[in-house]
């Protein structure tokens, strides 16, 4: 370390302090008889030492510290671990990983730091015959970013990347940019197996409950040609399905659809498998699992009319484009109609309740339930019932008058997306027919469309919504909306804005609220075999603040119906719960909890899936790997010639690397002229005492 002194001020400052010094000596210490000539010499310089010290300390000079370090050359074995580097046989790789550990010896004892990097795991210091390859996929691109991060800024030099060049999951390893030369070794067999392989089972993940869905398999074969193989599909352990494919040529590629019926709710486990054939390689590449969540989750709408009317047709052509909702339409008949039985999420009234009150009576039974209504206003509606049952406005009118007004979006409603550009079409469309008479908006209604006479804008409401209260509501006062699909139409030859803005209000007042004090669910749906399943949770009291230290109890549930119970308890800090090492499968799991003295329970599904990406691929592409050191200006070696590579290495030896730091400190930060002064002034003090000075 090298030690340079900088000044802030003029450098004759020094002679300044020096003057001090030596001025405050002479005052203090004039020729005394009782002491000797040497000794009052001798404490005139401890004083003259400390107080110039003192003083040049004030003048603050700076120290400048330039320290420099060598640092060695390092070179990063990178050994893909994964499963299919084992396809060429156990010996070969144990052979390969004992050539380079005594390349890694040879160039620690040149002086060269050598490091060890695994797929997804960190630095292995250990032998390399410890390394287990039982990674289950291959991300080589992955590995090099993670060691181009570990070690930037570093003497870094040379990657050595043992593969066999089988790449499965990320991006390939040749589109990346690295400042270091990778000397790939390729290990593996890079002649095709003859094999038959699934190459893919494709299908969509969510299916309703009733419907029908395909199950696509992608089925690839080498060496078979002339030969047939069954392709079977298995539902919950239920054969649904067997098809056979030909192979014609000596390697191909086909796809055969099977169609499955959704006829049980849940997740669902399919199973895609060719028949093994005679003579092939392996049969664990033969399987695919599929999982389909069949759901329920259609959106029940019951759409009850007065009479029949163009608007019903537009309003159901407005539903039916969005495939989640299941539409009852019911025109009443003498103040009667059939209505299902079902749990409806939305109930339309079209003129209901009506001026001569001839469906009270199925108006009070389907509104007897808190289900949201959308009320739609026409001529024939009672608005002194209507007012009565709807929270969203009050409309007084009298002597049945009709007005003609067109919508103008109101920008300050912000519940839902609505492009203010494009809802400035309905300014221009036919006028619908509105109760003539005055508007009041109830407590927390919010006005969608504002009604427009012509070119005047008023302030009554069109189509106003009420989410807050116990029934959620939106009231249409007006009839006509099937004019302005067909005027949309002749515009633009779309039918999209009066229909995206009616589905938005329908949806926004039927969405369900979660309500309950007890929440349990897995981070994910799906998970991979050796991966941890966390579950968060999330308790809540009678006014719905959050609650902690409550134990939880865990029922996992697997396809044969074995248990598995765990109990825990989230904390304010961390209300997640991990269970690990579960197998493949469809799991239900159910919770529960005791929140103020009442027993809360949550339940749910997930499944965990295993991956097979390394038997669908074991032939080596060591060509990948040329290509990689080609770009990066290493070499490419094989088990062979692993010698030539700890020649190589060691021939163009890189040399270790300099690097220099510069700090800038305070003199008068130095701890040690502290203790300095501090011992200046104990020596002149106890000498003056011991003499008899004061």
């Amino acid at each position: 370390m090298r030690s340079e002194l900088f000044f802030q001020s003029s450098p004759w400052w020094i002679l300044v302090c020096l003057v001090a010094g030596a001025a405050y000596a002479f005052a203090l210490y004039q020729r005394r008889p009782d002491w000797n000539k040497r000794l009052n010499y001798g404490l005139a310089a401890l004083r003259f030492v400390a107080v110039s010290l003192i003083c040049f300390l004030l003048v603050n000079p700076l120290v400048r510290s330039i320290t420099t370090s060598t640092e060695k050359p390092k070179v990063v074995l990178a050994i893909d671990n994964s499963e299919s580097m084992q396809v060429a046989g156990r010996d070969r790789l144990t052979g390969a990983l004992s050539a380079l550990e005594q390349v890694r010896s040879e160039l620690s004892a040149e002086g060269i730091e050598v490091a060890v990097q695994t797929l997804g795991d960190s630095a292995v210091s250990e032998n390399l015959s410890a390394i287990t390859f039982n990674s289950r996929s291959t991300n080589l691109s992955e590995l090099l970013n993670t060691i181009r991060s570990n070690y930037e800024g570093r003497n870094l030099t040379d990657v050595v990347l043992v593969s066999d060049g089988i790449v499965n999951q990320g991006v390939s390893p040749t589109f990346g940019r690295y400042n270091f030369a990778i000397h790939s070794v390729g290990l593996g067999d890079t002649i095709p197996k003859r094999d038959v392989l699934l190459k893919d089972a494709i299908s969509n993940k969510i299916a309703y409950l009733g419907n029908q869905f395909p199950v696509q398999a992608d089925v690839s074969s080498y060496g078979f040609q002339g030969k047939t193989a069954t392709v079977v599909l298995r539902q919950n352990g239920r054969e649904v399905g067997r098809q056979n494919v030909s192979f014609t040529r000596p390697e191909t590629f086909q796809s055969v659809t099977f169609q499955a019926a959704a006829s049980q709710k849940g997740v669902q486990h399919l199973v895609v498998e060719v028949i093994p054939q005679a003579g092939e390689y392996s049969p664990r590449n033969n399987r695919r699992d599929v999982y389909i969540d069949v759901i329920d989750g259609k959106e029940k709408i019951l759409l009850l009319a007065l009479s029949p009317h163009p608007d019903i047709k537009a309003i159901r052509s407005i539903i039916e484009k969005n495939e989640n909702y299941e539409l009852d339409i019911r025109i009443l008949n003498a103040g009667v109609a059939e209505i299902p039985d079902k749990p409806y999420d939305l109930i339309i009234l079209h003129q209901l309740p009506d001026v001569g009150n001839a469906g009270s009576g199925v108006v009070q039974r389907v509104l007897a339930k808190n289900t949201p209504v959308l009320f739609v206003v026409g001529n024939q509606s009672g608005l002194q019932n209507l007012n009565s049952l709807n929270p969203v406005m009050q409309i007084s009118a009298s002597g049945g008058q009709l007005d003609k007004v067109a919508g103008r979006f109101n920008a300050d409603f912000q519940q839902i997306n609505l492009d203010a550009s494009k809802l400035a079409i309905l300014e221009r469309m036919p006028p619908v027919s509105v109760p003539f008479g005055d508007y009041q908006l109830k407590p927390a209604s919010q006005v969608v469309l504002w009604q427009q006479v012509g070119t005047v804008r008023t302030t009554k409401p069109l189509l106003a919504l009420n989410t807050t209260g116990q029934r959620k509501a939106a009231v249409l006062a007006g009839e006509g909306i099937w004019e302005w699909r067909l005027e949309e139409f002749a515009q633009t030859d779309k039918q999209e804005v009066v229909d995206e803005m009616l589905q938005k209000v329908m949806q926004l007042i039927s969405v369900k609220e979660d309500r309950r004090k007890l929440r349990v669910y897995p981070t994910r749906n799906e998970f991979v075999t050796g991966e941890k399943v966390a579950f968060e949770t999330e308790m809540y009291n009678d006014i719905y603040e959050r609650l902690y230290n409550r134990p939880v109890r865990l029922e996992i549930t697997n396809e044969k119906a074995v248990t598995r119970v765990f109990t825990y308890t989230p904390t304010e800090s961390n209300g997640r719960f991990e269970v690990s090492t579960l197998p493949e499968g469809v799991y239900r799991f159910r919770a529960t909890a005791s929140l103020n003295g009442k027993t809360e329970t949550a339940t749910g599904e997930f499944f965990v899936r295993e991956l097979q990406l390394e038997a669908l691929n074991t032939t080596a592409d060591h060509l990948l790997l040329r290509q990689l050191s080609q770009q990066t200006g290493g070499r490419f070696y094989n088990a062979s010639s692993l010698a030539s590579l700890r020649q190589d290495l060691q021939k163009q030896k890189p040399v270790s690397r300099l690097s220099s730091s510069e700090q800038l400190n305070e003199l008068i930060n130095l701890r040690w002229l502290f203790f300095l002064i501090v011992t200046l002034a104990a020596l002149e003090w106890g000498f003056r005492k011991y003499l008899g000075g004061y």
